[in-house]
């Protein structure tokens, strides 16, 4: 597809978080950085203020790789799905939209990052009432014990064979998992990662140390 440049040569790009789908800026492209985030499959943008080439990253170190880049079908702007080193906003923010303007009642959309920094907060700041608040004051053997708990529920409910009812056990599990990372300071990233890792997953390889045959 031949892309569509304005008449300053430009092309808008909306970067997106390659693993949680939220939007995190919108720059520009002229066709001199976008050949270079092609080549270097990292993010690099013309800003139109300084009228210069800029490396997302360049000074601040929070740099964006190119996971995929796709183009409308009118091919006059991009969705750039990154993966990303560090804050995307130049104030420190997560993303450049953190400034709500309307939201329908009871409108939150769901993540399990979302998730677990309201549980995080939990933790820092004690809630009456909460139950995550309640499972913080008890302590690490309290939440592991919930775990393992949630662990035969999940089991039980697979082997009734009730998708419904294991969902609803996978969920509780997940969320008490969750709990158990923020009280040991896993976050969900470190988790994403050790995933990333592995590269393969249709081959079973123990993690414990095996014994030589005797």
């Amino acid at each position: 597809m031949d892309l569509k440049f304005d008449k300053d040569g430009l092309i808008p790009a909306v970067v997106q978080d390659f693993r949680t789908g939220r939007v995190l800026t919108v720059a520009y492209m002229n066709q001199e950085s976008l050949a270079i985030s092609l080549a270097e499959k990292r993010t690099c943008f013309y800003s139109r203020s300084r009228q210069a080439l800029w490396r997302k990253g360049e000074t601040s170190g929070n740099t964006q790789r190119i996971v995929r880049m796709t183009a409308d079908c009118d091919g006059d702007a991009l969705v750039v799905e990154v993966i990303k080193e560090g804050p995307a906003c130049h104030t420190g923010e997560e993303s450049c939209f953190f400034t709500l303007l309307y939201a329908q009642e009871g409108a939150q959309p769901f993540s399990m990052d979302a998730l677990y920094r309201l549980i995080e907060g939990r933790k820092a700041e004690a809630k009456e009432g909460s139950y995550t608040t309640y499972l913080f004051q008890k302590g690490k053997e309290k939440i592991l014990k919930k775990v393992g708990e949630e662990c035969t529920e999940v089991i039980i409910g697979g082997m009734k064979g009730s998708k419904g009812e294991t969902v609803y056990e996978i969920a509780d599990l997940a969320y008490h998992v969750l709990v158990l990372m923020a009280e040991m300071g896993i976050t969900v990233e470190d988790i994403r990662q050790e995933l990333a890792a592995r590269h393969v997953v249709d081959h079973k390889v123990k993690q414990e140390t095996q014994s030589a045959d005797k």
